[in-house]
């Protein structure tokens, strides 16, 4: 090993990572961003279509990982293509998750200032989130993997109630008719719903650490199949709530959608605190995951045996790109630019490495 001593985690704990890692800020504006695409209501049709696209492809990179099982996707790279072509990749994947870190920080903070903490400055949101997710991260990949276990099950919790309770305002025929206007609508928000998977690709990194890597299938059916199914829930509820013209006039349309029910009798009256209060953590976890791997992949690629030094050297960085965003549209932008890098770099980049080391293993064979 070229990192620190490797550590392990269970099926369960991968399912939590991959879950974790998919999830993140994207949901709450997926409805608007998806039907604004669309501009039908058959959104949900694109999100069902492209989920088991990505699991198509997710398999596709495990079966890259299983010829190097006690390698991540930045060390095998040098392996198949070589280190003038690896290193470089490698370098630009690190790049990719400092920004992807950053991103995360400033949505944190952006709905935190905006909805909880109304004047606050970035900076003074950012620099605790930092500061904490660093003293996470140092512990390794174990002490990320409990902690996702621990926020896990409240998210489910909480963000399957809020929506469910809600479901007196969702009229069935704002959701009609379906395929109304063709099978072509839903093929345009295909690239769109796909780039809501985006944390896919988390398995290239972390199938090194499974402690049973016979039952990588199953964390990859849950690890993709509960995402898939959260956003069609989502996706099906704001949609019939509002409409599709509807949707595409709201900021963050499942916000919305928390706000406009209201249930008498209840101790809690305003439910979208409540749900951000939990999704803040979500987006917490989406943060320290690509912290981690940004640093490992620093360790990995220059060849050092601990990624401390590296995590205390990235950080000044993710806040100085966390700040450059002036305001929400910029971080929109933002986030826009790292999912179309995220498509190139984890959707087509590992399916010719899979190309590439099938030919020179079978040209091995043959020698």
């Amino acid at each position: 090993m070229n990192s620190e001593p490797i550590d392990r985690i269970s099926t369960n704990q991968t399912v939590m990572l991959m879950v974790n890692f998919i999830f993140g800020a994207g949901i709450l504006i997926l409805p608007r961003t998806i039907t604004d695409k669309v501009k039908t209501p058959d959104g949900w049709i694109s999100v069902i279509i492209s989920g088991l696209l990505i699991l198509l492809l997710v398999f596709l990179l495990v079966m890259l990982c299983k010829q190097y099982p006690n390698e991540t996707y930045f060390q095998f790279t040098q392996k198949i293509i070589g280190k003038w072509l690896g290193i470089p990749l490698g370098i630009i994947m690190i790049i990719y998750y400092t920004c992807l870190s950053a991103l995360e920080v400033r949505v944190m903070s952006e709905t935190t200032r905006l909805f909880l903490l109304q004047g606050t400055p970035s900076w003074a949101i950012l620099i605790p989130f930092l500061w904490i997710g660093l003293y996470i991260v140092l512990g390794g990949i174990n002490p990320i993997a409990r902690m996702l276990e621990i926020i896990f099950p409240i998210t489910v919790f909480f963000f399957l109630l809020v929506i469910f309770l809600g479901i007196g305002i969702i009229n069935i025929d704002n959701l009609r008719p379906v395929l109304g206007n063709g099978i072509k609508p839903v093929l345009n928000g295909l690239k769109t719903t796909s780039l809501s998977f985006s944390g896919f690709e988390v398995i290239l990194f972390i199938f090194m650490f499974m402690k049973d890597k016979t039952k990588v299938s199953k964390s990859i059916m849950f690890g993709i199949g509960i995402p898939f199914v959260f956003y069609s829930i989502t996706v099906v509820a704001v949609v019939g709530a509002f409409s599709v013209d509807g949707v595409l006039l709201q900021t963050w349309p499942v916000l919305t959608y928390i706000r406009s029910y209201d249930i008498q009798g209840l101790i809690v009256e305003r439910f979208d605190s409540l749900l951000l209060v939990i999704w803040i953590m979500q987006i917490f976890a989406t943060y320290i995951i690509a912290f981690y791997i940004c640093t490992l992949g620093m360790a990995q690629v220059f060849n050092k045996k601990r990624i401390q030094p590296f995590l205390f050297g990235t950080l000044p960085f993710i806040y100085i790109i966390a700040m450059i965003p002036r305001d929400i549209n910029e971080t929109f932008k933002m986030a826009d630019l790292i999912g179309n890098t995220a498509f190139y770099l984890f959707g087509i980049v590992p399916i010719l490495l899979l190309v590439i080391a099938f030919v020179r293993k079978k040209l091995n064979e043959k020698m």
